[in-house]
C-alpha cells in the first residue's frame, strides 16, 4: 500500500509506528480469512463441474446408446432386411462372378450375411492368396474347409519367398499374415475393397503387390494389366510390441520354424482336394526350404484344365516324383487338361500330362538336357495346340530322324534358347500362325530360318514377329540373375529382305542388330538398294528396338524411315505399286544410341507414342553354362 493511503503522519513517531503494527495483523488475518473463503469456494466449484460432467458424460453414453438402437432400428426398418435370401444369394454370386475373393468381405458384414456366405461353398471355391513361408497355412485350410467337398476349386498362390537373410530373422520384411491376390493370367475387373476393422478397431495393415509372373518366353504380347489390389488380412502383433521385444529371439525361431514346413502343411491340405482342382496356379520368386512338398502333387485330377508351377529363379533338382514326371505306366487320370506351364520346374519329356494340350508352356531348368526329337514328340503330342512357348538352355542333337510336324491351329509360338531349336523350327508347319518370337541363340542366319517357316506354312497371317528382343537375350541381364545368351557386336544375322513377305506384320520387335539395315528394309522402295518394288510390312504400327547399334548413318535412316512413313500432318504416305503403309504409332528404341534432343523432338511430332533410348551401359555377358 503507498505511504500516503496510510491513516499516520509522516515521518512516523513512537506511537504511529505501534499503531502500524496493529493494523498490519488485523490485515494479515484478513487476508488468511479470505483466502479461506476463496479456496472454500474453489473447491465448490470444482466439486460442482465435476459432478456437471459426470453428469454429462451419463448423458452422453445415453444419447450414444440410444444412436446405436437408432442406427440398429434403421438397419432391421432397411429394404435390404426384407429381400428374400434366395436374392441375397443370387446378389452374391454376382458379386462373385466381378470379384472372387468378395466371400471375406460379405461374411464380415452381419451374423446373417456371414451364415448364408458360409452356406455358399461356390463362393470359396477360387483361391486368390499372396504369402510368405513364414505365414500361417492355416488360411489354405480355411479356404478349403469353407469350399466344401464337391465345388471345383480354382486356385492361384503367390508365394513370396524374399532373401535368405530375411528367412534367417523370421521374415521381419513381411511377416504379416497372408493376403487375397488378384488373379494374373485372367485379371478381374479393376475394384478395391478391404476387410472391415479387426476387433479391437484396428484397421487391416496394407499389403505389398503379388510378385510378377515368371520370365515369359512371348516378349510381343500385350503387357499384363495391373490386377486390383489385395484385401489385406489382419495383421500379426506389431514389431514395438514390449513383450514380442521381450521374446524376440522366440518369435524369429517359430518363424524359421514356420517357413520350413509351410510348403509341406499347405500342400497337405491343397493335395488332399486334388480330385476338385479344375485350376491350379503356383508361383513362387525363388527356391524355399520346403519346397519338396511340390513332390507330393501326384494322382488323379480328373476336373483339372489348367496347370502351373512356375519359379522366377532357375534352380537345379533332381527329378521329382510328381505329377509332370509320371511315366506311361504310372499315369495319372487328367482328361479335361488343356493348358499347362512349368517355368524352371523340372519335367518328363514323356509324361502323359504334356498330351492333348492346347496351351504349353516349358521352360526348363539348366540341367535339362533333351534331344531334339524328345523336344518335337513333346508338341507332336499335342496336335491340336493354339499357343506354345518353349525355352530350353540345354539341347542335345537328335536320335532319331525328325519328320516334319504340322500344328494346323497354332497361333501363338514362341521359342529360345539354345541354337540346335533352329533345327526344330525347320521341323514345323504353322498354317495359322499370327504371332512369333524368336529367341534363339545366334550361330546361323535366322532369316533363313524364318523365311523357311513361312514359305512351308503357305504365309501365315503373321502380325506380330519379335527377333532377339528377349530381356535374357539381348544383352540385358535378367532381374533374376540367370545366366543370359548375347547377341554379340555382329548382333543377329539377317539381312531382313524377309520383311517383303510380311504383309500383315504390325509389331515388329527387334534387339541385338544393327540399325541400318533394318531401318533401310523398311524406309521408302528403293529398288537399287532393296531389291524390292514396293513397301516391306505396309501395315506397321509398331516398331520396338533393344539394344541394336549403328555405325553411323543409323539416326539419319531413322529419319528417312519415319518421314516416309508418318509424313507432315495427315498426310498419307507415298504409294507404291498400288501400296501404301499405314502410319506407325509407337515407336520404341531401348538401350539404343542416344538420338539428341532436337531428333526426339521432331520423332515425337511425328509418331503419337515415341520411347527414345540410351547407349548400352550394361556389360557384355557370355553363354551361359552348359
Amino acid at each position: 500500500m503507498p505511504p500516503s493511503l496510510l491513516p499516520f503522519p509522516d515521518p512516523p513517531t513512537k506511537d504511529t509506528l505501534a499503531g502500524a503494527r496493529r493494523l498490519l495483523e488485523t490485515n494479515r488475518t484478513s487476508i488468511q480469512a479470505l483466502n479461506a473463503r476463496i479456496d472454500a469456494a474453489e473447491a465448490t466449484l470444482a466439486r460442482i463441474v465435476r459432478e456437471s460432467r459426470c453428469a454429462i458424460g451419463d448423458m452422453e453414453k445415453e444419447r450414444e446408446r440410444l444412436r446405436k438402437k437408432e442406427l440398429a432400428t434403421l438397419a432391421y426398418l432397411s429394404p435390404v432386411r426384407r429381400l428374400p435370401q434366395e436374392l441375397v444369394r443370387e446378389i452374391f454370386m454376382w458379386c462373385f462372378e466381378e470379384h472372387p475373393c468378395c466371400a471375406w468381405v460379405l461374411a464380415a458384414v452381419s451374423t446373417s450375411w456371414r451364415r448364408l456366405a458360409l452356406r455358399m461353398p461356390f463362393l470359396w471355391s477360387k483361391i486368390r492368396l499372396v504369402t510368405t513361408p513364414s505365414a500361417s497355412a492355416d488360411t489354405i485350410r480355411l479356404w478349403l474347409e469353407r469350399s466344401g467337398d464337391v465345388v471345383p476349386l480354382d486356385i492361384e498362390i503367390f508365394l513370396r519367398v524374399g532373401s535368405p537373410k530375411q528367412l534367417e530373422h523370421g521374415g521381419s520384411r513381411d511377416r504379416r499374415e497372408p493376403a487375397i491376390a488378384p488373379s494374373t493370367p485372367t485379371p478381374p475387373p479393376t475394384w478395391s475393397v478391404g476387410l472391415p476393422p479387426t476387433q479391437n478397431g484396428a484397421a487391416p495393415y496394407a499389403v505389398p503387390q503379388p510378385p510378377p509372373p515368371p520370365p515369359t518366353m512371348n516378349p510381343g504380347a500385350p503387357p499384363a494389366v495391373a490386377g486390383p489390389p489385395p484385401i489385406a488380412m489382419p495383421p500379426s502383433a506389431p514389431s514395438n510390441d514390449p513383450w514380442n521385444a521381450q521374446h524376440s529371439s522366440d518369435r524369429h525361431s517359430s518363424a524359421t520354424r514356420s517357413s520350413m514346413h509351410w510348403g509341406h502343411i499347405a500342400f497337405f491340405y491343397l493335395v488332399e482336394q486334388m480330385h476338385r482342382w479344375e485350376r491350379f496356379i503356383f508361383r513362387f520368386d525363388r527356391q524355399f526350404t520346403s519346397m519338396g512338398a511340390l513332390k507330393s502333387i501326384n494322382g488323379d485330377a480328373p476336373l483339372l484344365k489348367e496347370f502351373e508351377v512356375s519359379s522366377a529363379e532357375a534352380g537345379f533338382y533332381v527329378e521329382w516324383p510328381w505329377l509332370p514326371n509320371c511315366g506311361d505306366s504310372a499315369g495319372a487320370s487328367l482328361p479335361n487338361l488343356r493348358s499347362v506351364t512349368l517355368q524352371h520346374t523340372p519335367f518328363k519329356w514323356s509324361s502323359p500330362m504334356l498330351k492333348d494340350l492346347e496351351h504349353l508352356s516349358l521352360r526348363a531348368t539348366p540341367t535339362s538336357h533333351l534331344p531334339l526329337d524328345r523336344i518335337q514328340y513333346i508338341l507332336s503330342s499335342s496336335p491340336q495346340l493354339k499357343t506354345l512357348s518353349i525355352h530350353f538352355q540345354g539341347v542335345l542333337p537328335s536320335i532319331l530322324t525328325m519328320s516334319p510336324l504340322t500344328l494346323p491351329n497354332l497361333t501363338t509360338f514362341s521359342i529360345g534358347g539354345h541354337y540346335l531349336l533352329t533345327q526344330l523350327v525347320d521341323t514345323l508347319v504353322l498354317p495359322s500362325l499370327t504371332t512369333l518370337a524368336l529367341d534363339i541363340e545366334s550361330r546361323d542366319p535366322i532369316e533363313d530360318t524364318l523365311s523357311s517357316l513361312l514359305t512351308r506354312s503357305c504365309s501365315p497371317p503373321l502380325s506380330h514377329l519379335s527377333i532377339a528382343y528377349g530381356s535374357e537375350l539381348s544383352g540385358v541381364s535378367s532381374a533374376n540373375g540367370v545366366a543370359s545368351f548375347y547377341y554379340g557386336p555382329g548382333g543377329i544375322v539377317i539381312s531382313w529382305n524377309v520383311l517383303s513377305e510380311l504383309y500383315h506384320l504390325k509389331t515388329l520387335e527387334v534387339g541385338g542388330t544393327p540399325l541400318e539395315a533394318l531401318l533401310t528394309a523398311l524406309g521408302p522402295p528403293d529398288d537399287d538398294a532393296n531389291n524390292i518394288s514396293t513397301w516391306a510390312c505396309p501395315l506397321l504400327e509398331r516398331l520396338s528396338m533393344k539394344n541394336c547399334h549403328s555405325h553411323g548413318e543409323g539416326v539419319a535412316r531413322l529419319v528417312q524411315l519415319v518421314e516416309a512413313r508418318n509424313p507432315t500432318g495427315n498426310a498419307s504416305a507415298a504409294t507404291v505399286a498400288g501400296v501404301t503403309p499405314v502410319r506407325m504409332n509407337r515407336l520404341e528404341l531401348l538401350e539404343c544410341p542416344s538420338l539428341g534432343l532436337d531428333i526426339v523432338r521432331w520423332l515425337k511430332g511425328r509418331v503419337e507414342g515415341v520411347i527414345p533410348g540410351r547407349a548400352p551401359s550394361l556389360p557384355v555377358i557370355a553363354a551361359p553354362p552348359a
